[in-house]
């Protein structure tokens, strides 16, 4: 098992669950994190924290895509081991549906 980021991260990242994580698998993108499921160690410590709820273990249903998603995203983007401020809309995007297709950017986070 691993932990996935979906998303209800995009547009809000927060970056609660970086500061947890004791084998730093967060990356960051532009508006996003995501978890490399290869370096995940399945604690769990990270699920509790995230205020918008985008960390999800890969064994509930249809979470295939996401560990995909999570793993290339991973390979492109900057470690993140720093908690930051989240985006300056992250309350009013909070719970927002269809944020993969309104917000997703590819584009690489600062990391740190």
């Amino acid at each position: 098992m691993t932990y996935i980021v979906n998303d209800s991260c995009i547009a809000c990242k927060y970056t609660d669950c970086v500061e947890v994580c004791p084998v730093d698998c967060f990356y960051e993108g532009e508006n996003m994190l995501v978890i490399h499921p290869d370096e995940c160690i399945d604690c769990g410590v990270c699920e509790p924290e995230c205020p918008a709820d985008a960390i999800r273990p890969d064994t509930e249903p249809d979470m295939e895509k996401w560990v995909e998603f999570n793993r290339k995203y991973s390979e492109m983007w900057p470690v993140i081991i720093t908690k930051k401020d989240p985006l300056p809309d992250a309350e009013e995007r909070d719970g927002e549906q269809g944020k993969l297709e309104k917000y997703f950017s590819e584009t690489p986070g600062e990391g740190g």
